[in-house]
């Protein structure tokens, strides 16, 4: 494939192609504001860790910040599509090479794996990478959001949906399909019994259950091995359509897997926790109603305040390795929230979401501010990058280091 001027085309928060140089720069920016917090030592053994979702959004600032900060090896395991005639790769796909780059310039023996984290035969896979590499793995980071999966033993596929339950909801949302976004209400019909269990099957906790119980069947945990699934509660004023709702149901499984997985790794010293992260601008969230109005608001009364999915993923790792003690609620989450559900900020942004207007939205929400993160989530809207200038969409996913 020959060079080629990239631009943002598309509709509403979905754009068509991604840039290769952003996406890099986004990822160089990343690895830049991490601070190492160990050197290495000499013949010593480097902790190694699993993660799955490692191409986007937290999972990919868990992989920047546990190379980064604490020189961790392993493996990452997404799911992107290669470029073709007529797109560019996906992001993720961009991202992965220039993480694997950074790693391997830092000395760190890092692997990625495109495939999808559902199927027998990629865990399989991800599993013989492990074993031959390392032998075994300290952690394991599940950090996946998918539209479906095929159950394994049954060969069903199960579609996950967006709905609240029990009742129909109404809520502002941004509309972006004009010119510009704009403020407005929609009416969101409930979500069935059956779509509340599909919902489960594809966000809830059995696939991740199902990877400790592979690498347990495998000899490939090592003693204190700990294991994190990534979560969100929200505020009040989104859970309806999420907390409350079949993504919710989702959620609360995740939780419910962790105490189970938490009391069979008891043996050998191991642990499962799920990891309830604060809002955060991804492509996962720009599919959920009044999301980003809400965060657009947040914004808008914190400011630079609000943590990025890289300061949270330094935290949790920092809580990981011991250097912090466990910040866990009373049902064992640790809690890298509390930032945003600070009683007087979601005070705040309640009284923004209550008074938002057409007319107002500009001033209340900082819309400028989530358009941009979007775009950025594509590798658009990032200073230093020559968008004028043609790129290379055709690139290979990188391979392991010898």
């Amino acid at each position: 494939m020959t060079e080629r001027l990239i631009e943002p085309r598309g509709r509403g928060f979905l754009l068509f192609d991604s840039h290769p140089a952003g996406c890099e720069k986004i990822v160089r920016d990343m690895w830049d504001r991490v601070t190492p917090a160990v050197p290495d030592k000499e013949g010593e053994r480097r902790p190694v860790a699993l993660v799955v979702g490692s191409s986007a959004g937290y999972g990919m600032a868990t992989v920047i910040a546990g190379v980064r900060r604490y020189g961790i090896d392993g493996v990452g395991l997404c799911f992107e599509r290669p470029s073709t005639e007529r797109r560019t790769a996906t992001a993720g796909w961009y991202r992965t090479i220039a993480t694997a780059e950074l790693a391997a310039k830092a000395g760190r023996d890092w692997s990625f794996v495109n495939g999808d984290a559902f199927a027998d035969d990629t865990k399989a896979q991800v599993l013989d990478l492990l074993a031959e590499r390392f032998g075994g793995i300290d952690h394991l980071i599940y950090s996946v959001a998918a539209p479906r999966r095929t159950d394994p033993a049954t060969g069903r596929t199960h579609q996950s949906v967006i709905q609240p339950l029990g009742a129909g909801y109404r809520t502002k949302t941004l509309d972006v399909g004009g010119d510009e976004p704009a403020l407005k209400e929609i009416w969101v019909e409930p979500g069935s019994n059956t779509e509340r269990a599909d919902t489960i099957k594809v966000m809830g906790g059995e696939d991740w259950a199902l990877w400790v119980d592979a690498l347990t069947d495998r000899g490939l945990l090592r003693p204190g091995f700990t294991t994190v699934a990534l979560s969100y509660i929200g505020s009040h004023l989104t859970a309806p359509i999420y907390r409350d709702g079949t993504i919710g149901a989702a959620k609360a499984h995740l939780e419910e897997t962790a105490l189970t997985l938490n009391r069979d790794l008891s043996g050998i010293g191991g642990r499962a926790m799920t990891s309830v992260n604060g809002a955060a601008v991804t492509q996962a969230s720009t599919a959920i109603p009044g999301i980003a109005l809400y965060v657009s608001l947040l914004r808008g009364v914190l400011g630079e305040a609000v943590r990025s999915p890289l300061q949270q993923s330094v935290e949790l790792w920092d809580l990981l390795t011991g250097v912090q003690a466990l910040d866990l609620d009373d049902h064992g989450r640790i809690r890298l929230d509390r930032w945003e559900l600070n009683p007087l900020v979601q005070e705040q942004v309640t009284e923004r979401w209550e008074a938002v207007a057409p007319g107002t939205v500009g001033d209340l929400a900082d819309i400028d501010w989530f358009t941009s993160k979007v775009r950025r989530l594509y590798g658009f809207d990032v200073p230093g990058v020559n968008y004028s200038a043609p790129s290379e969409p055709d690139m290979p996913w990188p391979t392991p280091a010898e």
